[in-house]
């Protein structure tokens, strides 16, 4: 079992930038892919970045590559989401999530997931 909390979310103006953490919790997260995902209101959750286990692979979406950066440390049990050059549409609540399968880009392929932090960008 694997437990996620987020935190770092917030309100900035576009163009600004945010950190998020993802806190993990048991004993198996640093053999687990982690990934982000964010959900705005009225539309699906969607696939942000994600990290190999070993922090070997990243993968992102086309609408946050080259702002976003994904990265772990797993003597911290923790991932993070460097968000840069942030957009209005960024806007969502984030989600952090974990699975011991492979990385992949549809949420309902991960195992476990936070309870999500809000990112409000003001234009």
């Amino acid at each position: 079992q694997v437990q996620l909390v987020e935190s770092g979310g917030g309100l900035v103006q576009a163009g600004g930038s945010l950190s998020l953490s993802c806190a993990a919790s048991g004993r198996t997260f640093a053999r687990s892919a982690a990934g982000w995902f964010r959900q705005a209101p009225g539309k699906e959750r969607e696939f942000v970045a994600d990290i190999a286990w070993n922090g070997f692979t990243t993968t992102y979406s086309d609408s946050v590559k080259g702002r976003f950066t994904i990265s772990r440390d797993n003597a911290k049990n923790t991932a993070y989401l460097q968000m840069n050059s942030l957009k209005p549409e960024d806007t969502a609540l984030y989600y952090c999530a974990a699975t011991e399968a492979g990385t992949s880009s549809v949420a309902r392929q991960w195992q476990y997931w936070g309870q999500g932090t809000q990112v409000t960008v003001s234009s």
